[in-house]
């Protein structure tokens, strides 16, 4: 079993509400939501970063402009935010 640290986090009130209804709903401590929810986060994190290196890639090897344009505007959010 892996090693656990004991944290403190301080949510805003509306979040907290959230997180004891879906423990609530789900039969389990408001501790192991915001773990599963914190796993979840980073996994997409990872997968968001993922793809950039991968469209990154692309676009350096794409010798259509058509193609390098429309992969400039799927980076251009990555990139500089929405």
């Amino acid at each position: 079993m892996e090693r656990t640290v004991r944290q403190s986090v301080s949510l805003p009130s509306d979040v907290a509400r959230r997180v004891k209804s879906l423990a609530k709903s789900s039969h389990t401590s408001a501790s192991r939501v915001l773990v599963e929810l914190i796993e979840s986060g980073l996994a997409a994190r990872e997968q968001e970063k993922k793809r950039f290196f991968e469209l990154a890639d692309r676009l350096a090897d794409v010798r259509d402009p058509e193609e390098q344009s429309r992969l400039k505007e799927e980076l251009a959010p990555m990139t500089f935010g929405e």
